[in-house]
């Protein structure tokens, strides 16, 4: 079957500027240095991603679909799924503690209309499944409007300045206002969060952060055309 030129064309937009995002930060990386690098036009490039946050969304899909995998990996190895949405959280902010590329490519994700909207709308379908016996009844209005303040939490808690405070203080008060809104019992809250909080997160960070990069840059061409098809939806 003849591959679609447009596809191979995207795909070697985004892997150039994902490459570039790895080297130099989300914020300093520009679709010029994408054009430079492929040999194209600038106009090139904003015909197939007008502008950057376009790009971002690629990447931001593919951390959704990563962070999936990870959850169901951690079932298989007997870990709850409070307990691994717990634990999400601790190796990005861990990640966003000791790497600055990687704290600029989740505080950039998270400030962009474009890719809070894809965090919040994977986020709620998630939620919907960690958390259903705990917020039986709820609404789908209701799920979406939790995710509204649990990733404003999220937000906070990646892109503190504040360093009189810890993070492991900030991950502690971030996963209990989260699991709070889901209506988890106090018991369990502090149990969840005990469990969590004994993992060597730090290390963690580095690990999972490095996977996902590996995760993206095995992307197939097939996968990623999957992915366009996803994210129009």
């Amino acid at each position: 079957m003849a591959k679609n030129k447009s596809i191979t064309t995207k795909h070697a937009i985004v892997q150039t500027a994902t490459r570039l995002i790895w080297e130099k930060g989300y914020s300093d990386m520009s679709t010029k240095m994408v054009a430079n690098e492929l040999d194209m036009s600038p106009g090139n490039i904003t015909y197939y991603y007008p502008t950057k946050d376009d790009l971002l969304c690629i990447l931001v899909d593919a951390l959704c679909k990563f962070q999936r995998k990870l959850i169901a990996d951690e079932a298989e190895d007997g870990i709850s799924s409070v307990l691994a949405v717990c634990l999400e959280l601790m190796s990005m902010a861990s990640a966003c503690e000791s790497n600055p590329i990687a704290k600029d490519f989740f505080i950039s994700s998270y400030q962009s209309p474009l890719t809070l909207k894809i965090i919040r709308e994977n986020d709620t379908v998630r939620s919907k499944e960690v958390y259903k016996d705990y917020c039986k009844g709820w609404t789908d209005e209701e799920f979406a409007e939790a995710e509204i303040l649990v990733s404003g939490i999220e937000y906070g808690t990646l892109m503190s300045l504040d360093e009189h405070v810890s993070l492991e203080t900030r991950i502690l008060g971030a996963l209990d206002k989260i699991l709070i809104i889901y209506g988890v019992p106090e018991d369990l809250r502090k149990t969840k969060i005990k469990k969590a909080l004994s993992y060597d997160y730090k290390h963690i960070g580095e690990r999972i952060f490095k996977e996902f990069k590996e995760y993206v840059d095995k992307t197939t061409e097939e996968n990623f055309e999957q992915m366009l098809l996803n994210i129009k939806k």
